[in-house]
């Protein structure tokens, strides 16, 4: 994986994976430039830009403006927003808009939104005319330090999350630091989530920089330059994690579902609708740092240390007295880290660190959830 400059204003990224190679942008003002920066990587002309009710009234005039300018004939196709909506019947309705809009398989797919919008709109690319190219627009700080990078598609069954899906890389990720200025504190702070898990797993020297920023600093304007580097640390991180295991065989990847197997449950618990995808993934690190205490002699001060970063960001740490945690362990049973009847549970030894155990038990996770 190397970098250059973009601009001064940003940065650009190679992430390498086997014969596949894709580029990174990060910075400000992108947005504008959509076009050109795609022209300069596909040679197709129409395209699909997949959004939800929330973002395309923010953003897709002005990116179908510069695909238009570049040439390109977009077609905007908007969702209503929310987990609840990420599901194979909103695929096929997507599909079949794509259908009549005349697009083929010389069409690609943008992206544009969070995390959910990036999986659906992913597994969209991934199965149509059995695969177009994919570019991703990440609109919130989750999905461009996380959901973004290494390919992974899916959409909710009522079972349980991200059942259903598929591996396929973007042929493009656009960063633009300026969309980050319009979420809402609550949406910005859940980013931090992932960022947090990071540390834990693999960047000791990361977790002690968080220690001593604040959300909200970040959040400003005048912190751009702290935000961006912060985001390049997190896509090398996770990018490097990928390229070890794309597919999810040997283990390796499988640390990036550090504290996901409870926080999906938790989301699957509420119904998509009590927790944002980082607040339970919040909740979900501390039952894994429960676990790792007994498991992985994890100290418990540096549980502790964790739990007050993650309260530091303004993420959950304790859930509601009256959620159902019976719904948890009861989505956790189907969780799809499941493997011939053992549990692949993601623990860490120590900030900087982690592994695969499969000695964890369902009392311990049931332990563990009881104790948020």
């Amino acid at each position: 994986m190397g970098s250059d400059a973009i601009e001064k204003r940003g940065f650009s990224t190679a992430i390498t994976l086997g014969e596949q190679r894709y580029r990174v942008l990060v910075g400000e003002g992108l947005l504008d430039q959509v076009g050109a920066r795609v022209r300069q990587h596909l040679a197709r002309e129409t395209c699909a830009i997949i959004s939800d009710s929330n973002v395309a009234p923010l953003f897709a005039n002005r990116v179908k403006k510069s695909l238009k300018s570049a040439g390109f004939q977009p077609t905007l196709i908007t969702i209503r927003a929310g987990e609840r909506f990420k599901t194979l019947t909103q695929v096929g309705v997507i599909c079949d808009q794509m259908i009549a809009a005349g697009l083929d398989r010389q069409s690609f797919v943008i992206g544009l939104g969070g995390g959910m919008i990036g999986d659906i709109s992913g597994f969209v690319a991934a199965i149509y005319h059995r695969g177009i190219p994919h570019i991703q627009f990440p609109t919130t700080l989750l999905a461009m330090v996380d959901s973004s990078i290494g390919g992974k598609t899916a959409v909710d069954t009522r079972a349980g999350k991200n059942l259903i899906g598929a591996f396929h890389q973007p042929s493009l990720v656009i960063d633009d630091l300026d969309v980050l200025k319009t979420l809402p504190r609550r949406e910005f702070n859940q980013g931090f989530a992932e960022v947090i898990k990071h540390a834990v797993i693999a960047d000791a020297k990361m977790f002690r920089i968080l220690k001593v920023v604040r959300a909200s600093g970040l959040h400003r304007a005048s912190e751009t330059h702290a935000l961006q580097s912060l985001i390049k640390r997190n896509i090398e991180i996770k990018s490097r994690i990928v390229a070890t295991d794309e597919r999810d065989r040997t283990g390796e990847r499988a640390l990036l579902n550090f504290g996901h197997t409870v926080g999906h449950a938790i989301e699957r618990a509420g119904n998509y609708s009590k927790f944002l995808h980082g607040e339970a993934v919040s909740l979900g690190i501390v039952a894994a740092c429960t676990i790792s205490v007994a498991k992985a002699g994890l100290r418990p001060e540096q549980r502790d240390v964790i739990v007050s970063l993650l309260e530091q960001f303004g993420l959950p740490t304790r859930l509601p007295p009256k959620f159902p945690r019976r719904k948890i362990l009861d989505a956790v049973m189907v969780d799809k880290k499941f493997e011939d009847g053992k549990i692949r549970f993601v623990v860490t030894p120590r900030i900087g660190a982690a592994h695969v155990a499969t000695d964890v038990t369902v009392d311990e996770i049931r332990d563990a959830i009881a104790q948020l």
